[in-house]
């Protein structure tokens, strides 16, 4: 039976594969990565078995090699043939490490400085220094839960700091801007984290800020699905929550909508 199974689970995962370059011209998709876990039923008790992890990424030339209708055609040598991790049957769940990785080598990335110990009791975000501000920024990111690092200032190529998520599924490579302003943060640099995370190909970018946005900024932020602003409301919250800092914000003025006690 687990022969059997592993076997149907390979055709499956051609099956999807194939349907893929199928449907797509060679120019736009030229590799596909699938990582997945098969569910299946036993037909005999109609107990579900426990699921099989699969983990392959097949270019478009060494996939078009094969002959999927060949009788003869063993699928499990074919997903060995691509490379492929597949656990041994479906009663033994093995990690599968992911097949996509992150090239941080494209960043220029600066030394870590632990800004956190420095900090006053309370301090004020806006009276910080662009680079104290940035890893402070990336100590708050790694508190979440992700791994971050912070760029060099010089040709950073609008990138003050990368942060990624490891998971398969819902992680990858996110851009960060940290702006340390008193003043709305203009819409023409939302759009142009936007383009930074085009040519990035991020799975996502952030711009964080001491001030706030406007409503021209926040939508188009929305409108991309993939962007996400933070203003100095939701960056105290953050800093309180996840580093146990209880920030001040010194701006000039109160922002529209805000109340006193979100700066103080």
């Amino acid at each position: 039976m687990k022969e059997i199974y592993r076997v149907l689970v390979a055709r499956l995962v051609l099956r999807c594969l194939d349907e893929v370059f199928a449907a797509t011209p060679p120019l736009l998709v030229d590799a596909v990565a699938v990582n997945a876990h098969v569910h299946s039923k036993d037909r005999a008790t109609g107990k579900h078995i426990r699921p099989c992890l699969v983990s392959v990424r097949a270019g478009r030339a060494p996939f078009e090699d094969l002959v999927l209708d060949e009788p003869a055609l063993d699928p499990v040598e074919c997903l060995r043939h691509l490379n492929a991790i597949v656990s041994q049957h479906p009663f033994d769940l093995e990690p599968v490490r992911p097949v996509v990785t992150f090239d941080l080598s494209r960043y220029k990335l600066a030394p870590e400085v632990d800004v956190v110990a420095g900090l006053d009791s309370r301090p004020d975000l806006v009276a910080l220094d662009p680079i104290e501000f940035e890893h402070l920024i990336r100590r708050l990111f790694e508190a979440i839960g992700l791994k971050a690092w912070v760029t060099q200032a010089s040709r950073d190529d609008g990138v003050d700091a990368v942060a990624y998520n490891e998971d398969p599924i819902v992680g990858g490579l996110c851009i960060i801007q940290a702006k340390r302003t008193k003043n709305t943060v203009p819409a023409e640099a939302v759009r142009a984290l936007a383009g930074v995370m085009h040519d990035k190909a991020a799975a996502k970018g952030i711009l964080i800020t001491t001030a706030w946005f406007g409503r021209t900024s926040r939508d188009f932020a929305q409108r991309t699905g993939r962007m996400e602003l933070i203003d100095g409301r939701g960056l105290k919250a953050l800093l309180r929550e996840h580093l146990g800092i209880d920030a001040l914000l010194g701006l000039p003025k109160l922002p529209p909508g805000w109340e006193p006690r979100d700066v103080h």
